[in-house]
């Protein structure tokens, strides 16, 4: 596997699934207190979509169905999520 697959792996399986796993766990405590809005419900459907999309990404790059210029455009578009993510903060 090359280094860009590795990484990209490295970044969804370490990085991106625990936070959008303990976002979605966030909201649905939200859910549980009955305290959730329209946009609650919605943003548990975008990240339980984005969620199954790294999972698809882990499994391409397993079965080596994407190449190393698919690998990086993905990295770079995850890397840039990730940038405006902390500038929010």
């Amino acid at each position: 596997m090359t280094k860009i697959k590795q990484d990209l792996l490295e970044m969804v399986e370490a990085t991106m699934i625990p936070e959008v796993e303990a976002y979605i766990e966030d909201l649905h405590k939200i859910i549980e207190k009955k305290e959730q809005t329209d946009d609650t419900m919605n943003e548990v459907r975008e990240m339980e979509s984005f969620l199954v999309e790294l999972q698809n990404i882990i499994y391409a790059v397993n079965e080596n169905k994407i190449d190393d210029e698919q690998a990086q455009e993905i990295y770079e578009k995850i890397e840039k999520l990730i940038e405006e993510h902390s500038e929010e903060k």
